[in-house]
């Protein structure tokens, strides 16, 4: 027998032995699903979090509240401390009309709240692009701590600390995601393992008769690692048709949402998907080795 058709023997034998036992299947491959759709949802989740963490880096700006009563000579004097370390930053001026205006269109259920007021209720202010090369420097630190304490500067704001923290939150939401997924899909491996020692348990008897004609134990065990691939194969696939189905329907109710952007904008790459994959198929044949090797002289099930 060439290796082609032991294989085609392994795979009809493995889906007979599945039909077979359809129900204790079904509980393998729904363990194995849920495993793999938690990391999945984690990946996708991450993955679109790690993306805009990166976008908003590369955007990330340096923002001067400006002393309404400063005079010309300070804001001269600032903007040469401002190009210093600019590195050709373009500087954008926002005048305290124009951040009044801002604050509306970004909370425009907050309109009411400056009516009433005399005087500006917003500084002016200075954005500049943060120089990437310069962030987390000392000489970057230097700098703005000097601009700190600039006479014209009522306050300087960042966004390096609240991108730091996204950061360390998506490691969290990361290791977190991973280690749960990763505790389920160790259940569904032993679920497999079970499973495929019930199927074993199941053709005791002709196993016992192809040993007896001299059947190698290749030819024994092949159909039972099959069986185990499968189910986690199923499984897999199974999560993915899940993870974009329910992606969509929640794309559908939420609109073009600030959660929706962040967490669901982009899909699994291919590359990803057939990690996925790979992941559920290798996690299910480990399985059925796991199973298999405790048979011993023809009898399934012992140990």
């Amino acid at each position: 027998m060439t290796l082609f058709q032991a294989l085609a023997y392994f795979f009809r034998e493995a889906a007979v032995g599945l039909a077979r036992s359809w129900k204790v299947s079904l509980l393998a491959v729904v363990t194995i699903g849920v495993s793999l759709f938690l990391g999945g949802t984690v990946q996708l989740v991450t993955s679109n979090l790690a993306h805009a963490v990166g976008e908003w880096q590369e955007q990330a700006r340096l923002t001067l509240y400006l002393r309404s009563d400063a005079g010309a000579a300070e804001l001269q004097s600032l903007a040469v401390l401002v190009a210093t370390g600019s590195r050709g930053s373009a500087l954008l001026e926002v005048s305290a009309a124009e951040a009044v205006a801002r604050f509306h269109q970004s909370f425009p259920s907050l309109a009411g709240l400056f009516s009433g007021l005399e005087g500006d209720p917003l500084p002016p202010s200075w954005e500049l692009q943060i120089p990437p090369g310069e962030r987390g420097s000392e000489r970057f630190a230097a700098w703005v701590t000097e601009l700190r304490t600039h006479p014209a500067v009522l306050m300087v704001d960042d966004d390096l600390d609240w991108l730091a923290q996204a950061g360390r939150l998506l490691a969290l939401v990361r290791a977190t995601g991973l280690a749960l997924s990763g505790l389920l899909l160790g259940a569904a491996i032993f679920t497999i393992a079970s499973v495929v020692r019930l199927i074993l348990l199941l053709y005791r008897d002709e196993i016992a008769v192809q040993r007896l004609v001299g059947a190698t134990e290749f030819f024994v065990r092949g159909p039972f690692y099959v069986q185990g691939l499968l189910q986690g194969f199923v499984g897999a696939v199974g999560a993915l048709a899940a993870l974009a189905l329910i992606r969509l329907v929640l794309l559908a109710n939420l609109g073009p949402s600030l959660a929706a952007e962040l967490l669901l904008s982009r899909f699994l790459g291919w590359p990803q998907q057939l990690v996925l994959v790979a992941i559920g198929a290798l996690a299910g044949f480990g399985g059925a080795i796991l199973s298999v090797r405790r048979e011993v002289a023809g009898e399934p099930g012992t140990s």
